[in-house]
């Protein structure tokens, strides 16, 4: 029977280190399923699902713990089957202005009063080209219950946007 992980992981970029890490788990029966990883304020952060056979699980996870005296830190837990949910939609919303403090928690606070799960967020900071002033943009993928009404949805977010002046689109999926 197969087991499913979960793990983040930081530490100090450098080269090969997800070279060493895909090792490790190959070593060990482990079969990598999905990650999301990248370079952010010269650290490497990165999310990783694998899977492994129940009896490597422990040497899997021990062969991983060496990784903190490469200077990494680690968090494994038991990946879980995505629970049952009642049926929703998928969308995606994108943000763009200039940035100010709020906006990451002004949007996802209007997403959770519709009980609106976000799967992903990308977002990052940038100089505008002619200004120089600081923009602020954001990809998010997001799933939407069937109760939420997207016209009431869409009236929220275009009022936070105003007040954020910021372009917000969203659209289903």
């Amino acid at each position: 029977m197969q087991k499913q992980l979960v793990m983040t992981i930081i530490g100090k970029d450098r080269t090969g280190l997800v070279e060493s890490l895909a090792r490790l788990i190959s070593d060990n029966c482990g079969n990598w399923l999905e990650s999301r990883m990248c370079r952010l304020g010269g650290e490497f952060a990165g999310i990783l699902r694998i899977e492994v056979p129940d009896e490597m699980e422990q040497k899997l996870i021990q062969a991983l713990r060496a990784l903190y005296s490469d200077g990494l830190t680690l968090i494994i837990r038991p990946g879980e089957s995505t629970p049952a949910t009642g049926p929703t939609r998928s969308a995606s919303l994108s943000m763009v202005g200039l940035d100010r403090p709020g906006i990451i928690y002004q949007i996802s606070a209007a997403l959770a009063r519709n009980k609106i799960n976000v799967e992903e967020l990308e977002s990052q900071c940038f100089s505008a080209p002619m200004s120089g002033e600081t923009m602020f943009s954001a990809m998010a993928r997001l799933q939407i219950p069937e109760s939420c009404i997207e016209e009431e949805l869409r009236r929220e977010l275009e009022k936070i946007g105003g007040e954020l002046m910021i372009d917000i689109s969203f659209a289903e999926n």
